[in-house]
């Protein structure tokens, strides 16, 4: 590649944790920087003990910008307001301190920085994972009131940006819906994998992979801890198996749920959801164990359900190469990079029949998709317990 297509690129993202626009921000990144291009990811915060690996072993050149000047909300409220505060100082501090001179500027999330980062030169693509005014619970008459022109500046300068791309069609029907004021059509950019990360060899000596180890089969299950992702189906769907004899006692006793997920003690819908679940299993019955973020305790053979609060690429890995099945549980899913991740794999996905998992799981072929009830979820692991054979066709 000749220096003169070299171009310098920088991606703007607000907390560069572990999650899957992350982990698309990251593939992205390191695409583009195994092309010979400069790349730079600019955040408000990034916390090497909760990220992914490329973002702290000096892979990637990632700087972080204003994490304590302005505070995640006030007060536990007002969310919105100070993510794009954060934002704008993020956005401040690359223009008036680094004065790099950028060709390309991809922001995701948040579109507030887009007329700031216009003033550069640079051409702006925006990555719209889901509009942000559908992901906001309105519980009050102050929320409604304050998000109005929240919602109002996210679709103007949304629309300010020189191309506006979406994870699905999923995602493009809903954001004609929610921003009729943008003219142009915004395009499908699928994310996806880099498959170098899923294609290393497991270290088994490894204490992060020890502590996975057991002599069970397990069901897998991957999502961050929030309420949206609709865990407790895996759980439900789990139990069911026992209490409606869809395996026989033997095989029940062999079987175990691995819930592993993003989890980020400074979120509480992350602490509480995650508590919340583990009473749920409690009370159908299911022995239960926690891997919180760098335990290495190992976990008893007799665990049923297995929570792990964030994992590692290495532990990624490792899981899907050795589960069952994969099942994914959110509705209206905007994309879902998880069950691409497992197909990779050659894992077949359980997912529900709506959302992004409808544009990437075949039917019966790749996997079952289900309507999000226990019952489903129940009727199609067992499926791939009793007869093997299923299992077998959609991995080959």
């Amino acid at each position: 590649m000749s220096s003169s297509h070299v171009l310098n690129v920088a991606f703007v993202h607000p907390d560069l944790g572990i999650g899957g626009a992350e982990r698309l921000v990251v593939d992205a990144a390191t695409g583009l920087q195994t092309k010979g291009h400069k790349i730079f990811i600019y955040t408000s915060h990034h916390d090497p003990t909760h990220c992914f690996k490329e973002t702290r072993d000096g892979t990637l050149d990632v700087r972080v910008r204003g994490n304590y000047i302005i505070p995640r909300t006030f007060f536990g409220s007002f969310y919105i307001i100070c993510a794009i505060f954060r934002q704008i100082h993020l956005t401040l501090s690359m223009i008036l301190w680094d004065r790099t001179k950028f060709d390309v500027i991809f922001v995701d999330q948040l579109s507030a920085s887009v007329p700031l980062l216009k003033l550069t030169g640079a051409k702006i693509l925006f990555y719209c994972h889901f509009p942000d005014k559908l992901l906001t619970k309105r519980e009050s008459i102050l929320k409604n009131i304050y998000r109005y022109p929240v919602d109002f500046m996210e679709e103007l300068t949304t629309g300010m940006a020189d191309c506006v791309v979406v994870n699905s069609n999923f995602t493009a029907n809903i954001f004609r819906e929610s921003f009729p004021r943008i003219k142009h059509v915004p395009r499908v950019l699928y994310p996806g994998i880099y498959f170098d990360s899923y294609d290393k060899k497991v270290d088994l000596e490894d204490m992060s992979i020890k502590i996975l180890e057991t002599t069970k089969k397990f069901i897998l299950s991957i999502n961050r801890f929030e309420k949206k992702k609709n865990i407790a189906l895996a759980i439900y769907a789990f139990a069911k198996l026992r209490d409606d004899n869809l395996v026989s006692f033997d095989q029940f006793n062999n079987l175990r749920l691995v819930i592993a997920g993003g989890y980020d003690y400074r979120v509480q819908e992350n602490v509480d959801y995650h508590k919340e679940l583990d009473q749920k299993a409690l009370q159908l019955g299911l022995m239960t164990f926690t891997l919180m973020p760098g335990s290495t305790e190992l976990p008893p053979e007799n665990a049923q359900v297995l929570f792990l609060c964030s994992f590692n690429d290495t532990q990624r890995t490792y899981l899907l190469s050795r589960a069952l099945c994969l099942l994914y549980t959110p509705s209206n899913e905007h994309f879902g990079i998880v069950p691409v991740e497992a197909m990779y794999a050659r894992l077949p996905v359980i997912a529900v029949n709506n959302g992004g998992p409808k544009e990437t799981v075949k039917d019966r072929v790749t996997g079952f998709l289900c309507s999000s009830t226990p019952m489903e979820f129940s009727e199609a692991i067992a499926s791939f317990i009793v007869s093997k054979s299923d299992r077998d066709d959609m991995v080959l």
